[in-house]
């Protein structure tokens, strides 16, 4: 695989880290609970890193993405939270869309805003609430050119150790550059974590996707495990994991891919 030496020697050092710190104890304990619920009130900054290939019509390109996504949490009366999902790429292709021809920068930001109840319901973490997707790309390769939005909602419970549950959203743009394709895109995204007594936590998840104007699918399969620790009086969480692409378009990805993630945390 190509990847960044950069990038690469990053998350080879925060893998190093997590390998000789201790784990969180005390009032962290709960920490990797709610770092497998994306609507917990908690404040968080995840960098995902992934790396795809045999992008294209003869298999040669390839893609780089640091997805920076911070999730911030507002409190909005007694009953009710704002939290807010922010994902900001940072996109590295070689030969796409055609041979020879490499791309970096900034793509299109997705930010989601969730309203959910502070208490479970019948046992439930539930949250709803409007997606923007800004066309942000720093090159016409990289993005769009098109505002688009929709609805988003999550439903997830956690019992003896186990988060389980799914996260959806819909995407359709409604202005933007004339000459573009118009934007028309489902994801669901079922998923399931198993958190151990040394807060490692074993996850499996599929982020499928669904193009109305195209009428395909993209299906990747991510299996990964993390743990958490800390550095100084910061916790933190590491994972590391691979993915499987079971679907994908004509010209997408295929085989296998990778993710890594560092999650720096800061707890209210």
């Amino acid at each position: 695989m190509k990847l960044q030496n950069s990038r690469f020697a990053v998350f080879v050092l925060s893998l190093l880290l997590w390998m000789v710190s201790g784990p969180v104890s005390g009032a962290e304990e709960d920490l990797a609970k709610k770092l497998a619920n994306p609507v917990a009130s908690l404040i968080s900054v995840p960098f995902q890193y992934n790396y795809d290939q045999n992008y294209g019509p003869d298999d040669d390109g390839s893609k780089s993405v640091l997805n920076i996504q911070p999730v911030w949490p507002f409190s909005i009366g007694d009953n009710w939270n704002l939290i807010t999902r922010t994902i900001i790429p940072l996109v590295d292709q070689k030969d796409l869309p055609i041979k020879g021809e490499d791309t970096s920068g900034l793509g299109d930001i997705l930010q989601s805003f969730f309203f959910s109840p502070k208490a479970p319901v019948n046992g439930w973490i539930l949250a709803a609430g409007p997606v923007v997707l800004y066309p942000s790309a720093s090159d016409e390769n990289l993005g769009g050119e098109k505002w688009a939005a929709g609805p988003t909602a999550l439903a997830l419970r956690q019992q003896k150790g186990w988060t389980y549950g799914a996260l959806t959203n819909h995407v359709a743009s409604f202005a933007g550059n004339d000459d573009r394709d118009e934007i028309s895109s489902t994801l669901i995204q079922p998923f399931v974590s198993y958190v151990t007594r040394t807060k490692t936590t074993f996850g499996l998840n599929t982020e499928a996707t669904y193009n109305w104007e195209t009428e395909d699918w993209s299906v990747p399969l991510n299996l990964t495990v993390s743990q958490m620790f800390r550095i100084g009086r910061m916790p933190m969480q590491a994972k590391v994991g691979g993915r499987y692409w079971a679907e994908s378009t004509d010209y997408g990805p295929e085989d296998f891919g990778l993710r890594l993630v560092l999650v720096f945390l800061l707890p209210k």
